[in-house]
């Protein structure tokens, strides 16, 4: 994930419906249960876990069966001692209380239960940047150490790699929608991290790092999925057992789940977007700009996803008066700088959901230079009475305007080729005009008009008059 380029927002879910999804994980949900079974017999061991006699009797009030039982018994008991559900009161004799925080899951805020599954999050992931035990007890000395040399293991790089990979994960998410609903295959986000972004076609060195790297984020996700930080489809077991099969390249989807398919939850972006803020990441969320100027939101909001900048536009609206809203708004929309097109594109956009309270602020700015078209459109699709014609001048100012808020918004797109090719057809003199337009981005709109309008005479008639507005503006 790149540090230099600021993050997207992440539109959060309320905390009351966080702390609910928290409370049911099954990490913090089994620590919980431990916490309260703990009693004066209960023993622990100088690290604070529960001694292995007592393993059976905390996997049975769990529920939990099988092979696995103590080891998830043994994982809740330290995820509660992490998190201050339970205080090792005397380490000599290894006895323990209930903690203090406990009560704070049924008494506590909704902030307070985050807080605690963020603890316990904290636990997981550090558990998760371990090597299995199996892999453990084969590196051991003859007298019961772990010899990490022999286990190829940099525990400082392995948080590292998984820091990277949920970092990635965390931005495919928030430049999408925002809401993380959409899955991402496993191959694609290990490669991510391993192929350099300059590699053209990766070589098979590369490719061997991405399928081990698969390999270990398939048993990461796997213990992160019960702390609900993600949700995960494994990697198919028969593929496993194949080595030789290739994971499929990111342009075949044929059969792509088999490889695994990972997605942040709602509580997984809420906790790594607070692991991000605790780095010192600047990782905003949406409605952030609630309480800010209307001048904050528009100039905000020009780098956020649509769905985004609609939810933290509904935002702002929402805590104030539609007259007064759209009055601040189309102040803050003025200027003739290189942000003002984008600015009064944005405007435009707030406006339309704003309600037909908000008419008097739109007449009142009909005979402006900058806002007058746009309030003209407004009050015309709203089917309002006595809208003036707008005169030609104005609706040449206007389509300058729009092209350039849309290049500034999306670049080189097809919905802005297709916008310069309506443009031109519809208006059979529009270049001969257009040129002496009184407006900064003239020039620029023009030339961006030769380069995207696909008939080569007409895209010559728009550089042409592209000339002639940089001669007018003496540039």
């Amino acid at each position: 994930m790149s540090d230099s380029s600021p993050l997207p927002p992440v539109l959060l879910h309320p905390e009351a419906e966080l702390a609910r999804d928290a409370l049911s994980t099954p990490l913090l949900s089994r620590a919980a249960r431990l916490a309260r079974w703990a009693g004066p017999d209960t023993r622990v061991d100088a690290g604070g876990g529960l001694v292995d006699e007592q393993l059976p009797a905390a996997a049975e009030v769990l529920g939990l069966s099988g092979d696995e039982a103590a080891a998830y018994a043994s994982e809740a008991w330290r995820v509660a001692v992490d998190t201050g559900l339970v205080e090792v009161v005397d380490e000599e004799a290894g006895t323990v209380t209930t903690g203090e925080d406990l009560a704070l899951l049924t008494a506590g805020s909704p902030h307070d239960v985050l807080s605690v599954w963020l603890g316990a999050l904290e636990t997981v992931l550090a558990d998760a940047s371990v090597p299995d035990l199996d892999d453990l007890v084969d590196a051991m000395d003859a007298g019961g150490e772990v010899d990490f040399s022999a286990l190829d293991w940099d525990p400082e790089a392995e948080a590292e790699f998984l820091d990277g990979v949920l970092g990635n994960l965390y931005l495919l998410t928030v430049s999408g929608d925002g809401t993380g609903e959409s899955p991402v295959p496993l191959p694609a986000l290990a490669a991510s991290v391993i192929v350099p972004s300059d590699m053209g076609e990766p070589t098979n060195a590369v490719l061997e790092q991405v399928s081990d790297a698969m390999m270990r984020l398939d048993d990461q996700f796997r213990l992160l999925e019960p702390a609900g930080l993600v949700a995960y489809q494994p990697v198919d077991e028969a593929l496993m057992a194949d080595t030789e099969e290739e994971p499929p390249s990111p342009l075949d989807e044929t059969d792509v789940a088999r490889y695994g398919m990972v997605r942040l939850t709602p509580l997984g972006l809420y906790g790594l977007r607070a692991r991000l803020l605790e780095a010192g990441v600047e990782a905003p969320a949406v409605g952030d700009l609630a309480d800010k100027g209307a001048d904050a939101l528009l100039d905000g909001t020009a780098t956020f996803p649509p769905t985004a900048a609609r939810a933290e536009t509904e935002q702002w609206l929402a805590r104030r008066e539609p007259l007064a809203a759209a009055r601040e708004l189309l102040a803050a929309a003025r200027g003739l700088d290189a942000g003002g097109p984008l600015r009064r594109l944005l405007c435009q956009q707030a406006l339309s959901l704003v309600g037909t309270e908000a008419e008097p602020a739109l007449r009142e700015v009909l005979d402006d230079p900058e806002l007058g078209g746009l309030a003209r459109v407004w009050l015309t699709e709203r089917g309002a009475p006595d809208v003036p014609a707008p005169s030609e001048d104005l609706v040449f100012w206007l389509t300058v305007d729009t092209v350039a808020a849309q290049l500034a918004a999306e670049g080189n797109s097809d919905e802005l080729r297709d916008l310069v090719a309506g443009l031109a057809q519809q208006h059979g003199g529009f270049f001969a005009a257009a040129w002496r337009v009184d407006h900064p981005a003239t020039a620029d709109v023009l030339e961006a008009m030769g380069r995207l309008h696909p008939d080569k005479r007409i895209a010559k008639e728009a550089r042409k008059a592209a000339f002639k507005a940089r001669s007018q503006q003496g540039g």
